[in-house]
Order: C-alpha cells, then sequence, then structure tokens
C-alpha cells in the first residue's frame, strides 16, 4: 500500500515526537512473527509505556534526525520495528519487553539499542534490559542506606550481650 505524502510526514512526525521524550530505543526485525505474535506485543508494549512501531527505514531515518536516537540509523535495514521507553520511572522497558519477549520467540532478531547516547549491539542488550525501574532503585538505594545502621544495631546489642555476660 502505497502512503501518501502527507501520510509520511505524520507517521515522521509521530516518531519523532516520542524520540525526543524517549529515555531508550531498540531496534529489531521482526520478520516471521505472526500477526497475532505482533498484536500480543504491542499490547504488552501498552502495559510496560514502551511507544512501539513497526515503520519503513527511510522513516524511521528521518524520524530519528535532531534525537538522542540517531546513531541507530545504521541498524535500520530489512523489517524494523522501533521500541522506545518513555516512562521515566522505567528507563529500560523497550529492551526489556523485546527480550522477554524474544525468548519464547526466536523470530526476533534483536539489532541494537540505545541510551544516553550509548549504542548497544543484540548481544549488549541485557545491560539495558537490567536497568532497575524507579521501584528497583529505590529499593537499592534503601538497602544500602540500611546495611550501616542495621551493622551498628547489631555491634550495640552485642555489646550490650557481652557487658550482661560479664556482669553475671
Amino acid at each position: 500500500m502505497a502512503l501518501r505524502l502527507e501520510d509520511k510526514k505524520e507517521i515522521v512526525e509521530a516518531v519523532n515526537k516520542a524520540a525526543s521524550g524517549a529515555f531508550s530505543a531498540v531496534v529489531a526485525d521482526y520478520r516471521g512473527l505472526t500477526v497475532a505474535q505482533l498484536t500480543e506485543l504491542r499490547a504488552k508494549a501498552r502495559e510496560q509505556n514502551v511507544y512501539l512501531r513497526v515503520i519503513r527505514n527511510t522513516l524511521a531515518r528521518r524520524a530519528l534526525v535532531g534525537t538522542n536516537f540517531e546513531q541507530l540509523n545504521d541498524s535500520l535495514v530489512g523489517p524494523t520495528i522501533i521500541g522506545m521507553s518513555l516512562s521515566e520511572d522505567d528507563m529500560g522497558a523497550a529492551a526489556r519487553l523485546f527480550k522477554d519477549f524474544a525468548k519464547n520467540n526466536d523470530k526476533l532478531e534483536l539489532k541494537t539499542g540505545s541510551y544516553e547516547g550509548k549504542l548497544f549491539s543484540g548481544a549488549e542488550l541485557d545491560v539495558l534490559a537490567s536497568l532497575p525501574n524507579r521501584e528497583q532503585a529505590l529499593t537499592l538505594l534503601v538497602s544500602v542506606l540500611q546495611a550501616p545502621v542495621s551493622k551498628f544495631g547489631r555491634l550495640l546489642t552485642a555489646l550490650k550481650e557481652k557487658n550482661e555476660e560479664q556482669a553475671a
């Protein structure tokens, strides 16, 4: 189906707007996935606040110009699906979504990803996928802050028990 010039401009504008507000992006080859599998992927993307788009490579290249994801242009070859993490609370959501989906669907081939100007190959996307979401990051911070306090409390308890043993 041929797209009109106006439709192409709308697509480029929509992807550019999403890329401008996104925190990370992942490019994958979806060749061989069924419509049902793509529908399932789109549903999961909506749940995780990931912008997902099947787009022509020439339009994607134009849309990514002027964004943090311009370095993804080299990987825009063949059937391409782009996922972008839009939530500040979960910056690795797109990579995690694609990685988890690829476990059960070997036809989805992860090409590259980008986060804060760094380019990750398909094999390196584990780093991007393992970024903690906001809740996980806060939990890690609290546990790091809590460790010295709990150790100090155990030390005081041990000293108290030692003094009680010596007094008895």
